[in-house]
């Protein structure tokens, strides 16, 4: 799903030009997601325990860089740019059935939601897992003072939170379908190349450096390696 603010209903009768509305820091982390997302789940079904372990690291690195980057980053990645109320989503998705220009410059009012959701689910399916791992192995300090019911909450956390989000990621990729047949927008494309055909009228959003996303990144992976060593 996608994007933003700074779409208004007039834009639909104006020129089209192609702006660029997602920064390559925002689209590795999608697609270094997916890919670490498949890594996760075949490594588990084979017992690649080794493989599981350093997947779900790299993903809660991830996922605490685009964390940062939404408080940070370029305008379109910015939490407070594109997380609308409840009540703009619910007005959004009562519309879907509307075909109309897309002219939205980031997330939709939905859209916003559903990052929220799957980041949610990585973070407590990562930060879980880690702890699991941990606990199990008798490597992670915290394993000789957490109680063990609570060890085992955890342990349940991360059993039924790949169900979750297994079922939060065909969720996205059905609404992702949904929005290409029903109102014929285009949404993983820019998702690949960055750009979209907008009205003349959209701005294009604001990008931040790619030294600060690197800055921000190698401060994820510090934290992923604290964690790693001392949950």
């Amino acid at each position: 799903m996608d994007a933003g603010p700074h779409a208004s209903p007039e834009h639909s009768a104006s020129p089209a030009r192609r702006i660029r509305v997602w920064d390559l820091p925002v689209r590795l982390f999608h697609w270094l997601t997916v890919l670490l997302v498949a890594v996760a789940y075949v490594s588990q079904r084979m017992n690649w325990m080794q493989l599981h372990v350093r997947a779900g690291e790299m993903l809660l690195a991830l996922v605490l860089f685009r964390l940062l980057w939404g408080c940070f980053g370029s305008e379109t990645a910015r939490f407070a740019r594109f997380v609308a109320t409840p009540m703009a989503a619910w007005r959004h998705l009562r519309h879907f059935s509307r075909r109309e220009p897309d002219v939205q410059v980031g997330h939709n009012a939905a859209g916003g939601w559903m990052v929220l959701l799957l980041l949610a689910l990585l973070f407590a399916e990562t930060l879980s897992g880690l702890y699991d791992y941990n606990d199990i192995a008798d490597e992670g300090p915290l394993s000789e003072v957490v109680p063990a019911a609570v060890a085992n909450a955890i342990a349940a956390i991360h059993a039924w939170g790949w169900d979750v989000l297994a079922a939060a990621i065909v969720l996205h990729v059905c609404a992702i379908a949904a929005y290409a047949l029903v109102k014929r927008h285009n949404l993983l494309g820019p998702m690949v190349t960055g750009a979209k055909h907008l009205p003349a009228t959209a701005h294009a959003p604001r990008r931040a450096p790619l030294w600060l996303a690197a800055l921000l990144m190698a401060v994820a992976a510090l934290v992923t390696a604290l964690l790693a060593a001392y949950l």
